[in-house]
């Protein structure tokens, strides 16, 4: 069987062969299917002079592709995702790249009170509300879409207004997704947001990394680094307690470089099923706004690199447990723990912790929110 995937990376080898070496940056934009409701939905390609390609799609604002060289110049894609857009509308897409929202993570129950007022979300993941609820979450709505070229960089930046009660949430939510590609190969995600009343917003980017290549069969030998003394305990469903704790002492403690799989047995008998934590990044010193160093994903075989800067107060770093061979791009299967996720966002359960930094907006204020993934090798 020939995958459509694999066909639209021959046909863009083919497109890239045949641009000038003076234009290889452009960003293209490409056929990527139909939704089950009719609608069409493109896919945009762009590519850095230092030969790193990011693919994203109208369906979901999502990252769908990211392929980086190793030490020694070979490409691979170190991203999740599907061939077209019936994958994406599957049950077998676990938020694969989508950009999760109106809130990410988790809100207990599905419920918050805002100003006096009590809202009722989707409780999607029993007991609780999980990355923007049903069928109209953010990761699964049709965004508008326009490219954009400017010296260096280059990107596209998607937009879609949420109106008010969409999945339970209040006020009318204009929201644009800006992914910028730069010549040193970082991927840069900015996200705002206004809104005509008041609401709560927490987005995040969920991709997926292996940075052996999608579909290699393990995570668990990556090397982490998360900038982080502390984390978010949680209940059995995971719903953030409240407290902080040191990660001192803990499988959680990832301040030194640590092979994923070192420790991770010992969280498999825990709500999480294994690594599924948000920390708390270390901003000391850091003003409002500021973007700081959250973590460190290295990737011995290949020499690939990771490293995400973010202005977000946490990280949540998933390990892929609820992955169970599902097949992705290229006819790939994506086992147990092949892939991890390093979402920069607020703490969880945040619209219920009227004490942590506030996840509210209101209609005189724009939310802002940079995470950039830097590739490299050593």
């Amino acid at each position: 069987m020939v995958h459509k995937f694999a066909c639209i990376a021959l046909a863009t080898l083919s497109l890239v062969a045949a641009i000038p070496s003076s234009a290889a940056a452009h960003v293209h934009r490409f056929d990527f299917g139909t939704t089950a409701d009719g609608e069409d939905v493109d896919y945009y390609w762009m590519k850095s002079n230092a030969k790193m390609v990011v693919r994203t799609s109208k369906l979901g604002a999502a990252l769908i592709g990211v392929d980086v060289p190793d030490r020694d110049g070979k490409i691979a894609d170190v991203v999740f995702g599907f061939d077209d857009v019936a994958g994406y509308e599957s049950d077998d897409n676990q938020y694969f790249g989508c950009t999760a929202g109106r809130c990410a993570n988790r809100i207990a129950k599905g419920k918050f009170r805002l100003d006096g007022q009590d809202y009722q979300l989707a409780t999607n993941n029993q007991p609780n509300h999980l990355h923007g609820g049903g069928p109209r979450a953010l990761s699964k709505v049709v965004w508008k879409a326009k490219r954009f070229e400017k010296d260096t960089e280059r990107g596209v930046i998607y937009w879609y207004t949420s109106p008010d009660g969409e999945e339970g949430y209040p006020g009318n939510l204009k929201i644009y997704v800006t992914y910028t590609l730069n010549d040193n190969n970082e991927l840069r995600i900015d996200y705002s947001a206004t809104t005509d009343k008041p609401t709560i917003v927490n987005l995040t980017n969920h991709a997926y990394f292996n940075l052996a290549g999608h579909g290699a069969p393990t995570v668990n030998d990556h090397a982490l680094t998360l900038h982080a003394n502390r984390y978010t305990p949680t209940d059995a469903t995971l719903i953030t307690t409240g407290e902080f704790a040191s990660v001192e002492g803990t499988p959680l403690d990832f301040r030194k470089p640590m092979r994923i799989g070192a420790r991770v047995d010992q969280l498999t008998q825990t709500g999480a099923k294994g690594y599924d934590h948000n920390f708390v990044i270390n901003r000391q010193g850091a003003s409002p706004g500021e973007l700081v160093q959250a973590a460190e994903l290295y990737e011995p075989e290949s020499g690939r690199l990771l490293k995400v800067r973010t202005d977000q107060p946490g990280i949540q770093f998933y390990g892929g447990n609820f992955l169970h061979g599902q097949v992705g791009k290229e006819g790939k299967s994506y086992a147990h723990r092949s892939g991890c996720c390093l979402e920069t966002q607020h703490y969880p359960d945040s619209a219920n912790k009227s004490e942590w930094p506030s996840i509210v907006l209101r209609p005189e204020e724009t939310y802002h929110h940079t995470c950039i993934y830097a590739f490299s090798v050593k």
